[in-house]
């Protein structure tokens, strides 16, 4: 919503494009390999992905132009890294509020400031603020560049039905209707799936009782980028408030609506209004403020009992809703992209057997069920469910006015990546480790004099070998692409990666650890990546 007298996209810092729908079309009926149904973070992550490895890509959003409003703002770190391997990190960078560090307050009273991991070997910050229309905006930019991807704007997909080894589309735009096949599609169709619903297929999880609304406000204001909560803050009694700092002096703020407050009344323009009035008087800042956008959420925990069915892949919000809490919803969507991008890409080029795919499930439910295990604790927090949990919310910060260690059980618990350590496509350590990562976790990142290890890495497989690695011949071996980087068992890296002579990692293409050793040769390794691409993994 925007204020009286302004248009749906009339905003006061982005200027929305505008897609027709496709004008040429006598080819809008051929057999595409793969069909991306949403064309928003997530779905363009799965297509940069995909189109990465020679795959071309057909994408289809039903809107006319990019998302309105600021929705998902937060990008982690492991995100940045992903953007990276796409090479469509630079105008993230640029943009982007960086911070690590956020406060929390009780009752006005300051009870804790935290600071997310970080360190000088990482390349990026451990978090970044950016509105969702930039997001969208940086990740089409690429697609535009791609010879391989296809958008198809004010494209809403009608019916879809199994055929022979296809999937049975039909679509309806502006101009006419029309089926095609395709031989995989990936649902990226957020929250309220229509391919969800067409499949007959549900979330099942919590709902929480909690409704917040966002407003965003464009406001002059110089003050450290940081994450701001206010639990049962004066102005708003029984309310809990979150505050961001974004790009363009555009500052988002969500507020809580009290027990018996009609969502009707709260979401009239002077209501929101007065409640951003009363948040900022409540933090202090009293510069001029103009009101941007504002809607309303609430605080959920549903996913799907199978990301599959068929030749259909669900990512993002059709396959889960997570709490903002933690900031998670939008990173682990952009994970679930990348993650079924590759895999499939492998199949569709002939490199891997289809058993490759039932990986997706286990990995990425599996950290959708670790992100709930984390949100939860900071959506009961946030948002008590009950009486009960609310009574010992107010209990634990009465205690932290005066006890700093109990102010920690306001930390948001920030995402980090998942470790796929249960995956059918991770190799079990056949030996005791004392130190390193562990097979399934994210790849490390370290500082190499003036660059970063993660830098160097290939867009496919990646082996570090920690010593000579005469030994790592992989030359009709595999039919992927690999890249062997040399380190010093005595470097940082090998500090990092608990590395003696002789170690070596095998890193998977979207940047966690497939397997490693203490001392292998190239049969070893490619043993490996061959039993990945046939969907195991080499005990």
């Amino acid at each position: 919503m925007r204020p009286k007298g302004r248009g749906e996209l009339d905003s006061l810092y982005f200027n929305y494009p505008h897609f027709d729908p496709p004008q040429k079309r006598e080819h809008l009926s051929k057999p595409v390999k793969v069909a991306i149904i949403g064309a928003g973070p997530v779905g363009m992550t799965a297509a940069l992905t995909l189109a990465q490895f020679g795959v071309p890509v057909t994408l289809f959003d039903n809107k006319p132009t990019f998302n309105d409003g600021s929705r998902a703002i937060c990008v982690a770190r492991s995100s940045f890294n992903l953007f990276q391997s796409l090479e469509a990190e630079q105008l993230f960078v640029e943009k982007a509020l960086p911070h690590i560090s956020g406060r929390s307050f009780f009752r006005g009273k300051q009870i804790l400031e935290f600071f997310m991991a970080d360190s000088p070997h990482e390349k990026y910050r451990p978090m970044y603020n950016i509105e969702q229309q930039y997001i969208e905006q940086y990740l089409y930019n690429a697609i535009e560049q791609s010879e391989l991807i296809e958008t198809r704007w004010q494209s809403e997909l009608t019916a879809i039905d199994d055929a022979a080894d296809s999937v049975s589309l039909t679509i309806h735009d502006p101009l006419d209707s029309y089926n095609l096949d395709a031989q995989w599609v990936l649902a990226a169709d957020g929250a309220r799936s229509d391919i969800r619903k067409l499949r007959g297929l549900r979330l099942k999880g919590q709902n929480y009782e909690g409704r917040y609304v966002i407003a965003d406000i464009q406001m002059e204001y110089s003050h450290k980028v940081e994450r701001f909560a206010l639990f049962d803050p004066n102005t708003r009694p029984g309310s809990t408030v979150l505050v961001h700092q974004q790009p363009d002096n555009i500052w988002r703020i969500d507020y809580q609506l009290r027990e018996g407050e009609d969502e009707t009344e709260a979401l009239t323009e002077e209501s929101i209004r007065s409640g951003v009035r009363q948040v900022l008087e409540e933090i202090g800042f009293d510069a001029a403020w103009d009101l941007e956008w504002w809607s309303i959420y609430s605080a959920n925990t549903l996913l799907l009992d199978d990301y599959r069915d068929g030749r259909i892949f669900f990512i993002g919000d059709s396959a889960h809703i997570v709490p903002i809490f933690g900031v998670r919803g939008l990173n682990n969507g952009i994970i679930d992209g990348h993650n079924i991008g590759w895999k499939l890409a492998y199949i569709l080029n002939g490199q891997a057997d289809e058993k490759l795919l039932e990986s997706y499930t286990p990995e990425r439910r599996g950290a959708t069920l670790d992100v709930f295990e984390n949100a939860t604790k900071s959506a009961r927090f946030m948002t008590p469910h009950s009486r009960g949990y609310e009574v010992m919310r107010d209990a634990a910060l009465s205690l932290a006015l005066d006890h700093p260690f109990a102010g920690e059980f306001a930390n948001p618990r920030n995402m980090t990546p998942y470790t796929y350590s249960g995956s059918p496509i991770t190799r079990k350590d056949s030996t005791l480790w004392e130190a390193g990562p562990v097979p399934g976790a994210a790849a490390p990142n370290v500082k190499l004099d003036n660059r970063f290890l993660l830098d160097q890495f290939g867009k496919e497989f990646t082996v570090l070998a920690f010593g000579p690695a005469d030994r790592l011949e992989l030359r009709d071996k595999v039919k992927v692409g690999v890249k062997v980087i040399t380190l010093s068992a005595d470097s940082e890296a090998g500090h990092v990666y608990g590395a003696q002579p002789g170690v070596i990692y095998l890193i998977r293409p979207d940047l966690h650890i497939a397997a490693r050793w203490k001392t292998a040769n190239g049969r070893n390794v490619a043993d490996q990546i061959n039993s990945i691409l046939q969907g195991g993994s080499v005990e």
